[in-house]
């Protein structure tokens, strides 16, 4: 569909184009006829520079960002959007649903915005399903996206369904801001503080969790987790990525946020390098602690797989990785575990920001945070952590 519609767009542009220039159509290519008279673009014959020093430099307003920023013309407002889609990764299809939505709304959450004027929710439904399966799993994905919707004070009013070989599911946040709603993720000074919002270590511990029905998967692992650690680790991944990440977003303003990204694909190396190239300033991040959720890290080390201590392990619907000053980041670290903003709220104070040449790097040997599932002890997981505490990361 995505070739058709460009196919239909590019076709449209060109009878536009014909229709001031002529029947024949730029660079005498016959519109609606064959390619025989192409002629590839040339910068030069329409007076564009080539060399790569000499283009004009615009403003980032959406590239290499979590969210696009679109000036209006009306009254100095904003329009910024979002949208993301991914694979089921947990078994229960309501928090499905409720992660796929807290994962598009983190995108402005990382902006500082906490407010949505609007989301859209995309929805592919496996051909391989039998009706049965689409009846019972589908609406309960749609009302899992919908309720965590509610919760960011938003809602869902269209979307798209269709029917494709994997079930896909996503959407599209959009809000209109004042320029005070939102904090450009640029700002980051010498002495500032990364603070996490949430633990990593989530595609390590779904993937654990499947590897408890693959023997040849498990037998690399066992001596490593237990298998009632695994499900505390699977669930607290699930509640993590299903929790919405709005407070630490309105936090962001109390405490002066600098910039901030929220930690998915590329894991928190890949998604730190990307916020640094954004700054204005002359900055590298410098990251020293991992806080990952508990016998994670370990299985990551075990089964020579995610890069987990590396800071390459792909996340979904991580934590906010945030730059704040320096007198702040430990208050913003108190302030957000406050009861008042409900459970299972933390931050750790990951790393800091020093003169560079805007990269990221994670130290040689960071101190691993093990981070205990709700309803562990500490006892029931001690027996390793120091271990996996003192892993190297190459």
């Amino acid at each position: 569909m995505a070739e058709a519609s460009a196919t239909g767009a590019c076709g449209e542009a060109m009878a536009a184009v014909a229709a001031a220039e002529g029947s024949s159509g730029p660079a005498g290519l016959t519109v609606g006829r064959s390619f025989s008279n192409y002629r590839p673009f040339e910068p030069q014959e329409a007076g564009m520079p080539t060399g790569a020093g000499s283009s004009p430099t615009f403003p980032a307003l959406g590239i290499g960002m979590d969210s696009c920023v679109i000036p209006l013309r009306h009254g100095g407002l904003s329009l910024v959007q979002t949208t993301d889609f991914f694979y089921p990764l947990v078994e229960d299809p309501y928090m499905m649903g409720r992660i796929a939505c807290a994962n598009v709304l983190s995108d402005l959450y990382a902006m500082g915005i906490t407010e949505c004027d609007n989301m859209l929710m995309l929805l592919s439904v496996s051909q391989s399903m039998s009706e049965e399966e689409r009846e019972k799993v589908t609406p309960l994905m749609v009302k899992g996206f919908r309720d965590a919707a509610e919760e960011g004070g938003t809602a869902v009013t269209g979307g798209q369904t269709v029917v494709n070989p994997w079930i896909i599911i996503g959407g599209v946040a959009t809000v209109v801001c004042q320029p005070n709603e939102f904090i450009m993720p640029d700002s980051a000074v010498v002495g500032d503080v990364l603070v996490l919002t949430k633990p990593l270590g989530t595609q390590v511990a779904v993937n654990a969790h499947q590897w408890l029905d693959n023997p040849e998967r498990w037998n690399k692992v066992k001596m490593v987790v237990s298998r009632e650690e695994v499900e505390l680790a699977y669930q607290e991944a699930m509640f993590n990525m299903a929790t919405l990440n709005r407070t630490a977003a309105g936090l962001m303003h109390t405490f002066n946020a600098h910039a901030a990204t929220d930690i998915t694909g590329f894991g928190i190396l890949g998604h730190s390098q990307n916020l640094a190239k954004q700054q204005r300033n002359e900055v590298s991040f410098v990251i020293h602690n991992l806080p990952i959720i508990a016998k994670m890290a370990a299985v990551s080390k075990a089964s020579g797989r995610f890069g987990l201590l590396q800071g390459t392990s792909a996340e979904t619907s991580g934590g906010l990785l945030i730059c704040l000053p320096r007198e702040q980041a430990a208050r913003f670290c108190s302030e957000i575990k406050s009861s008042k903003y409900g459970e299972g709220h933390q931050a750790w104070i990951v790393g800091i920001v020093e003169k560079g040449n805007r990269t990221a790097r994670i130290i040689d040997k960071p101190r691993v945070i093990e981070v205990l599932p709700r309803g562990a002890t500490a006892a029931a997981l001690a027996h390793d952590s120091s271990n996996a505490s003192s892993e190297p990361s190459s």
